[in-house]
């Protein structure tokens, strides 16, 4: 049997995928859950697409959609991206797609048109890649956008005392609908950790690839998790979204 392995936000940093790929000994047997933002950051986010694109011809891989990628996506549909999208790491995926013919570039548009809002497994672990506003769960969301967009529901799970029960009347409604949590978009950099960080049942596996952390992959049932070097470290004459 293969493991299920989680991934954290790419944003263009192929060297890393490239890194952990090898660190977690990924197989064919394995399945992999990616949460989204693989590119915006630094300068290879169309070598990670195309990456992916073959990585999913091999074996089991679900792709979640970040905010990135549906920037990303409008920009390969109609030719140009919004003012944030450029300033926030969209500058260097227009840069990385130089070279790329429009049937190529149409091909990157469908893989980006398949990825999924979220995914609910077996043992219902959620894998999302902000969150989610709805006390029903993100099947009733209103904005689809809450999807790629919500901080909400880490920044409870990040608040909250560990010593409140599950059955207690504060316990937030929203986490109790599932199992486990997995979710990427807020690095863990903003609270001080490295590492994917756990907070109630969400896991975060955000560690800041975008900025100055690391790459993260990690095995949802043992726990086990691997990391790529510092990516400021693999792009050393480039800055990423580091200010």
């Amino acid at each position: 049997m293969g493991r299920t392995l989680v991934i954290g936000d790419i944003h263009g940093g192929f060297k890393a995928l490239k890194q952990i790929y090898e660190r977690a000994e990924i197989t064919e047997n394995d399945t992999l859950i990616f949460l989204g933002d693989y590119v915006d950051g630094w300068s290879e986010s169309s070598q990670v697409i195309e990456f992916l694109m073959e990585l999913s011809g091999k074996q089991e891989c679900i792709f979640i959609k970040g905010n990135h990628d549906a920037w990303c996506e409008d920009w390969l549909s109609f030719g140009k991206g919004p003012d944030v999208w450029l300033f926030n790491g969209g500058k260097s995926t227009v840069e990385s797609y130089n070279s790329y013919s429009p049937e190529d570039m149409d091909l990157h548009l469908e893989f980006f048109q398949r990825m999924k809002h979220y995914h609910v497994d077996e043992a219902n672990r959620l894998f999302i890649h902000a969150g989610y506003s709805s006390m029903h769960g993100p099947g009733k969301e209103v904005y689809s956008s809450n999807y790629r967009w919500d901080r909400t529901l880490w920044e409870t799970a990040v608040a909250m005392d560990k010593k409140l029960a599950k059955n207690s009347e504060l316990y937030p409604k929203r986490l109790l609908l599932y199992n486990e949590i997995f979710i990427g978009h807020t690095p863990t950099l903003d609270i001080g950790i490295k590492h994917p960080a756990n907070k109630a049942n969400i896991w975060n596996m955000d560690t800041g690839a975008a900025f100055t952390g690391s790459l993260s992959i990690m095995d949802i049932d043992t726990k086990e998790f691997w990391q790529s070097d510092p990516l400021p470290a693999l792009y050393s004459n480039e800055k990423g979204r580091n200010a």
